[in-house]
Parts: structure tokens; sequence; C-alpha cells
């Protein structure tokens, strides 16, 4: 068990340094949210502290996915996944090692969005102990999300493609501009089967002192946990798929 955790370690430092630690990609994590942000905020002006949370929710799914929905798949393609499974590492460690890449460079692009808005907009936090769990439940949920679907396709596109029917429906409807309790009961049910909700109305309430949020953080850390799981399990199964294919 130990060895595998190691490899797995091995695994993240491997794609942190070959994938994610360059300035093109560092820029999309930060920037993309924040265009995303600027472009909502000239077309209707509003307190800009109100959509922090939401800034802060999108940086770091996009950190987590921005590599990580198609970095197995082109391992995959280049066989480089295969000589992995042949170390040996299993493919638990194999997934934790992708997964926790994803989980580092979110949390390092969360932190730089959530330095700037607190030192910009001399912005308070509630219960800022609690914060860092926050970050990392979220960046981790995300992170398997974009491990899971680059597991479930064979090509680099496919997993791209798939990445976006999954992100940019949760830029709209999981409270990022809007807060859940103002957007129709339909769009609402929908908002609570996916993972972003949930980071958001937790970030709410660390930086608007629960302004706009309705779950408690408890709660809110609880769904980003069961989410988290059911995608390891997911992704773990399906590699297993992938690799006697």
């Amino acid at each position: 068990m130990t060895d595998q955790l190691l490899r797995a370690g091995y695994i993240a430092l491997k794609d942190l340094r070959a994938y994610y630690l360059k300035p093109p990609l560092i820029s999309w994590g930060i920037l993309f949210p924040g265009v995303m942000i600027l472009a909502f905020y000239l077309r209707s002006p509003i307190d800009i502290r109100q959509v922090i949370p939401g800034l802060v929710g999108l940086t770091l799914l996009f950190g987590a996915t921005s590599m990580e929905a198609i970095v197995v798949a082109f391992e995959k393609r280049i066989g480089a996944l295969e000589r992995l499974a042949m170390a040996p590492v299993s493919p638990t460690a194999i997934v934790l090692g992708k997964a926790a890449s994803g989980v580092v460079f979110a949390l390092l692009t969360g932190l730089i969005v959530t330095g700037v808005s607190i030192v910009a907009l001399d912005l308070p936090l509630s219960e800022p102990l609690l914060l860092l769990p926050t970050f990392l439940l979220a960046a981790t949920s995300f992170s398997l999300l974009g491990t899971f679907v680059s597991v479930a396709v064979r090509e680099v596109f496919e997993a791209m493609t798939l990445a976006n029917y999954f992100r940019f429906p949760m830029i709209f409807l999981c409270g990022v501009f809007l807060p859940l309790a103002a957007m129709p009961p339909v769009l609402r049910i929908v908002a609570y089967a996916l993972p972003l909700t949930y980071a958001v109305d937790a970030l709410r309430i660390h930086f608007l002192a629960g302004e706009g949020a309705i779950l408690p953080l408890a709660v809110n850390w609880a769904a980003l946990l069961c989410f988290a799981a059911i995608l390891y399990s997911g992704a773990c199964h399906l590699l297993v798929r992938r690799l006697e294919e």
C-alpha cells in the first residue's frame, strides 16, 4: 500500500513538471475564469465582491481539469499508460497520482486568485481556517471529474469535447453569477447534481459571510466528498477496463 502511494506521488510530480507548470497553462487556469467574470460584470455591473466566490470556484474547476481531462487519454495514445501499469503501478495508484497533480495545480491557481481578491478588494474572510478544506475537497472532486472524463474516452479530442460538456453548463447553472436561491426550481434541481454548485455555495460562506448560500458548510463538504468518491471509483473501474483492451 505504501509503495503504491509513493508511486502515485511520483506520477503526480512527473505530471506537474511535464504538463502543468507551464506558463500557457497557468495563464489559462487563471485568466479564463477572470475573463468570464469580467464579461458578465461589464454587461451588468454589480458589486464585484458578489462574484468572487464564483470566480474562485471557476478557477479551481478549470485549474483542476485544464490538463486532467486529456492527460490520461494522451498517455493512452502514446503508450505511456501501459508502461506505467507494467512498472507495476496499480490502476488505483495511477488514478490517484493523475488526480493529485490536478489538485495541486488547482490549489495553486485558486490561492493566487484568492490572495489577489483579498488584497485588491479588502475582502474579509469568514471561517478562514476552514477555507483550505473547502479548496481541497473542491479541487479533488474537480480533478477526479477530469480524470474520469479522460479515462472514459479513447482520443484526446473526445476528452476535450466531453470535458466541455460538463464544464460550460456548470458555469451558468451552479450559482457562479446568480445565487441558487434566485434560480428557477427546475434549474436548481439540475444544479444540485453538479459539484461546482457545492463548491461555490461553500465559498459564499467564506467570502460573503453566507450571503446567497443555501446549505451549511458541512453539507457542501459532504456533497463534494461524495462526488470525489464516486468519480474515483468510476475512474478506477474504467481504467482497469481500458488497460485490458
